[in-house]
């Protein structure tokens, strides 16, 4: 699980609250659109859709090689007062807007500027990098295997700092903001010139997108949809969590910079679904459209079938080749999904934060466009289970007991997964296998996480549980219940946080002897008060602790970003 999918009744219960559902379509398209057969049941998955994921509001386009065919908006962008979501708002469309410098460089590279071979050194010398291995390229960038850490601005606090290189450059995949914010600073050298104004002359302009705002500034804030993200940042976050509305923020960097209209990002999917060809020429020739959507390297992040091009991912579909990202930002979710093969795609986008994307809704849209253009019926849409629903919920029922004889009690019933408690009932919401929501006070601040007796038997016993610093074993449990944990350890527990909405909060823990972030992610040790994150194999963050005072770290280095103690639990 990554850190930015499990920190985190709310206002947008007026939304699942309410009797009326409403869809408000931008006309020019929808009249015109051959696709009008597919129109009712979209809407209906996408009711149904929003009212179980309590979204706010939802912003969709569907295209195809030949044009926008439709757009849509459901819901509210206003929860408070009843405003809905219109056409003409911004959406910020977060990691999407990676596929846009890709694009971009494939550009300078069709042009001949660019060697994508290269080290990025030779181009950015001045980038500080601290690597015993092969250098860095452009590719590397441009993929997410660069081996770099992903978390912390390119530029450093610290001037004599560098970014250290865990493993050797196209090894392992590992989700890299830092690397397109690089990647950004390495278009505007070569292009000459700043982020938007790139961004204007080689995609903008050229595919008409006129209501897109390149970055997001305050100036546009009038213009985008009001938008929702959790009440409590630094707690897990449930469905149906409360919600209250996002600060203002500014994003200019090349890893999610871009808000823009539904009908805008029509024109965006037309030109992926016609292969890098606009309105009036060509922003991608074949073979560097080619390299944008090649299956570089298997990218597990983004589903068990998913690979990753430039700056975007690629996956198969009912043996169709599809692109497609997600974007997550404070408070926005996108979803892109086009058909390169059939040529047709959609874009959806939430005005919330939530910890989940609205891929549902935009895969459902471009399957339904695919049926209709193949003449055959429309597929099923999606179950879309409850928060609650817990297929093995029976697994993980019983009584777990920590070492000083505090208990917890887990009730199952067919699907459903309750924690007994103070003689309440909580019903537990599914992060993963093994790892659940307990939407309560009392149990907010870490995910519960089960174990089995043997890690790579899915089959065998659930015999542990961990919540933060605390560990409950069940009567079968047959390991080690006593562990040894450095003394200087000690001063590394607690709470840190940065204001930056992008860093917000880590809470150090300690179980089985072993040093934990948010209770859930293990921090193994490298050197000294230095630790290595191991939330898989490709991981390349870390934290080191620092100014122990009064026999406590006031101060951690996140992977480069500082957080500061919390004097508080």
């Amino acid at each position: 699980m990554n850190r930015r999918d499990f920190l985190g009744a709310s206002a947008v219960a007026a939304l699942a609250a309410s009797p009326k559902f409403f869809a408000l379509e931008s006309l020019a398209e929808s009249s015109t659109s051959s696709y009008k057969s597919l129109f009712k049941p979209l809407d209906t998955f996408a009711e149904q859709y929003l009212r179980a994921m309590n979204a706010p509001g939802l912003t969709l386009v569907l295209a195809d090689r030949d044009g926008v065919q439709r757009v849509v908006t459901y819901g509210f962008s206003d929860v408070q007062q009843k405003a809905r979501v219109t056409p003409d708002q911004l959406f910020q469309i977060g990691s999407i807007s990676k596929s846009f410098l890709a694009n971009c460089l494939l550009q300078l590279h069709q042009e001949g500027k660019l060697d994508l071979q290269k080290p990025i050194l030779d181009y950015l010398p001045w980038f500080r990098i601290d690597s015993a291995f092969a250098p860095v390229t452009v590719h590397h960038l441009l993929t997410h295997t660069s081996g770099l850490p992903g978390i912390p601005n390119v530029f450093l606090t610290d001037p004599a700092a560098k970014h250290r290189a865990a493993y050797a450059p196209g090894k392992l995949f590992h989700y890299n903001n830092t690397a397109f914010q690089l990647l950004g600073h390495l278009l505007m050298t070569l292009d000459r010139g700043l982020l938007p104004d790139i961004y204007r002359k080689r995609i903008l302009d050229p595919l008409g997108m006129s209501q897109t705002e390149p970055v997001i500034t305050l100036d546009a804030r009038d213009r985008t949809a009001k938008n929702y993200s959790a009440f409590q940042n630094d707690h897990t976050f449930s469905r149906f969590g409360r919600l209250c509305e996002a600060p203002a923020i500014i994003s200019s960097d090349g890893a999610g910079c871009i808000a823009s209209t539904p009908h805008d990002m029509g024109l965006y999917v037309q030109m992926i679904a016609r292969h890098g060809e606009g309105p009036k020429s060509r922003l991608l020739n074949e073979e560097n459209f080619n390299l944008f959507s090649q299956a570089h390297i298997k990218a597990d992040e983004f589903g068990p079938t998913a690979s990753y091009g430039y700056g975007i991912a690629v996956d198969t579909l009912d043996g169709h080749k599809i692109l497609r990202h997600t974007g997550g930002m404070i408070s926005f979710a996108s979803a892109l999904q086009v058909d390169i093969d059939e040529g047709v795609g959609a874009f959806a986008s939430i005005n919330a934060m939530q910890g989940y994307r609205p891929n549902p809704v935009a895969q459902l849209a471009m399957q339904l466009m695919r049926a209709h253009r193949a003449k055959k019926s429309f597929p099923s849409a999606p179950e879309i289970k409850p928060a609650t629903f817990i297929e093995n919920a029976s697994d993980f029922a019983g009584v777990y007991t920590s070492t000083d004889g505090h208990s917890l009690e887990f009730i199952a019933e067919p699907n459903r997964l309750s924690l007994k408690n103070k003689n309440q009932s909580i019903a537990l919401e599914s992060q993963g296998d093994g790892v659940f929501v307990a939407p309560h006070p009392d149990f907010s601040r870490f995910v519960l996480i089960f174990a089995r007796a043997n890690a790579k038997d899915p089959k065998s016993p659930v015999v542990e549980l961990g919540w933060g610093s605390n560990w409950f074993v069940k009567p079968e449990y047959k390991g080690p219940k006593a562990f040894d944990t450095p003394k200087e350890w000690a001063a590394y527990l607690g709470h840190y946080r940065n204001e930056n909405n992008w860093v917000g909060s880590v809470r150090i823990t300690s179980r089985k002897g072993q040093l934990m972030a948010d209770g859930a992610t293990l921090l193994e040790q490298e050197t000294g008060a230095r630790f290595r994150m191991r939330s898989e194999e490709a991981d390349t963050e870390w934290i080191e602790f620092h100014d122990i005072v009064d026999g406590l770290a006031q101060r951690i280095k996140l992977s480069g970003e500082d957080l500061w103690r919390v004097l508080a639990p």
